[in-house]
């Protein structure tokens, strides 16, 4: 067990980048994006994080921008050469990491990742998530589908605090190795109307031991408009703190 519990702690900090091929035809008021997806037959998970057809021509728009600054073949992502780094979504987290495939079976037979958790495209969470290892920081590009509606027409405040939560602990953990969120503290601006898509933008503020500080802000997707403020605290722990042993 205890080199299991290692295997999978080594995993957690090799996520892996899918290749992603990207033409543009910005004059023509086209966008043309062609993503090498995984055969029906095929072992490799799928990954959430790429385009489907329900993205909108925004959502659309900010990830061939980003995803154009990523290296573009599989590699460990703490050697990319590239600043940006487009980290890979699954349906569940823990059975991808190196020797998770183990407590998998034990623990998460039946256990989804929450915002993964909606097979239909643009139902729900659509979103990807780019970091910047030079600069710290990250960039979230999120699209609500109808199942997140709160006030009529706009998105669930709960929403977007687990979007927040997403995108500030991914940060974290990015830094600090395996992290928990210790606290979370919210300002709601303005609402985010309901397809629309946002930016969620984070930068480290500090880090001080075991705690890793972060800033998160929400904001229409030309950054005009601001839909929400947060900051995050995040407590590095070891795998055996997660399952209670």
């Amino acid at each position: 067990m205890a080199r299991v519990l290692g295997q999978m702690f080594k995993g957690f900090h090799t996520l892996r980048i899918v290749k992603t091929c990207v033409s543009a035809e910005f004059y023509g008021a086209k966008l043309h994006t062609t993503v090498n997806l995984p055969g029906i037959f095929s072992r490799r998970p799928r990954d959430f994080s790429l385009p489907n057809s329900s993205w909108g021509p925004k959502m659309m728009e900010l990830y061939d921008h980003y995803n154009s600054q990523c290296e573009m073949e599989t590699e460990d992502v703490q050697k990319q050469k590239e600043a940006w780094i487009r980290l890979p979504s699954y349906n569940r987290f823990i059975k991808y990491a190196t020797g998770g495939q183990y407590l998998s079976a034990m623990i998460q037979s039946k256990a989804r990742l929450f915002t993964r958790n909606i097979k239909q495209a643009g139902a729900a969470f659509e979103y990807v998530i780019f970091v910047n290892k030079e600069e710290k920081k990250s960039v979230c590009l999120f699209q609500a589908g109808h199942l997140l509606e709160g006030p009529p027409g706009n998105v669930h405040g709960g929403a977007i605090a687990t979007m927040i939560d997403v995108i500030t602990a991914t940060h974290a953990t990015f830094i600090s190795g395996m992290v928990m969120t210790a606290n979370l503290n919210i300002n709601y601006r303005s609402a985010i109307p309901l397809g629309s898509t946002v930016l969620l933008e984070t930068t480290l503020d500090k880090i001080e031991g075991r705690k890793t500080y972060i800033n998160c802000k929400v904001t229409s997707a030309d950054g005009s408009k601001l839909h929400t403020e947060a900051t995050g605290l995040f407590v590095s722990v070891n795998v055996g703190h997660l399952l209670g042993i």
